[in-house]
């Protein structure tokens, strides 16, 4: 294979053509108060819109790659994703909260996740107008062009998007700027990667579909979204929920991790 090559490319068109297509589909809903529903003891909502969404993700993905696996926030978990080297991660609106809510910021999330890294990403922010992609061996893009994490940070004050207690109890020793709240997880994580914060800080409680696909996005623009040893995150585990993370350029990993090892995320 030639350096150039890119093993990766055709898969990661077809997850940004199904991702826009699931995005026109949920897109139709958006706004026009779509029948709602809640799972997990009433406390997470899910939309018609989550669901068409998901049903055109998933039969336009596996048609295409039958001998991938499948795990997505919608779809009833099934265990022989675990015996699949390669498998599509899904998370079709990522922000339902904000969705319901018709605020625009709320994205379909769909990664190619190959030995538990992702090698294929997409965010698809209809409302916003806006699309990120990236693959393993690629550029991370928005809409088109070369985005890249904030540089020439190392002083003065880091600009998150986190939740509010927590940047409360670090301000106490650190100079830190919150942008106001950013609902959805995986478009906090594109934040960080087109240099618009230096990072997020990721409750305890995330999932695979959540992160994976934000997650390259953000190692191709020179960040990283790690675990409390800075370590990086492994997908298509039996467990696919995480714990406190950090994500953002490497001077902001670096001021953040030890008070989140102390405990200021719990």
């Amino acid at each position: 294979m030639a350096p150039f090559d890119n093993p990766w490319s055709a898969d990661l068109d077809l997850i940004l053509d199904a991702a826009r297509q699931a995005g026109e589909i949920a897109n139709g809903f958006f706004r026009q108060s779509p029948e709602v529903w809640w799972k997990n003891e009433g406390r997470s909502p899910v939309s018609a819109a989550d669901f068409a969404a998901n049903d055109c993700l998933q039969s336009l993905l596996l048609k295409a790659r039958p001998n991938y696996g499948w795990l997505s926030e919608e779809t009833d978990d099934d265990s022989a994703r675990l015996s699949c080297e390669t498998l599509f991660v899904v998370d079709p609106i990522d922000g339902t909260r904000a969705f319901i809510a018709g605020e625009p910021i709320w994205c379909v999330s769909v990664a190619v996740v190959h030995n538990g890294r992702p090698v294929a990403g997409v965010l698809v922010a209809p409302a916003l107008q806006q699309e990120y992609q990236a693959s393993a061996d690629g550029p991370a893009l928005r809409n088109g062009s070369p985005i890249a994490v904030r540089s020439g940070t190392e002083t003065g004050e880091l600009v998150l998007a986190a939740d509010e207690k927590i940047v409360r109890k670090l301000q106490a020793e650190l100079a830190i700027h919150r942008v106001s709240h950013v609902p959805s997880l995986a478009y906090r994580l594109a934040m960080a990667a087109d240099g618009r914060i230096d990072g997020t800080i990721v409750k305890t409680g995330s999932h695979d579909w959540d992160l994976a696909a934000a997650d390259l996005i953000l190692e191709r623009a020179g960040g990283a979204l790690a675990g409390l040893e800075d370590e990086p995150l492994t997908y298509n585990r039996t467990i696919v929920s995480h714990g406190v993370l950090v994500a953002g350029t490497r001077h902001a990993r670096q001021v953040l991790l030890p008070h989140l090892v102390t405990g200021a995320a719990g």
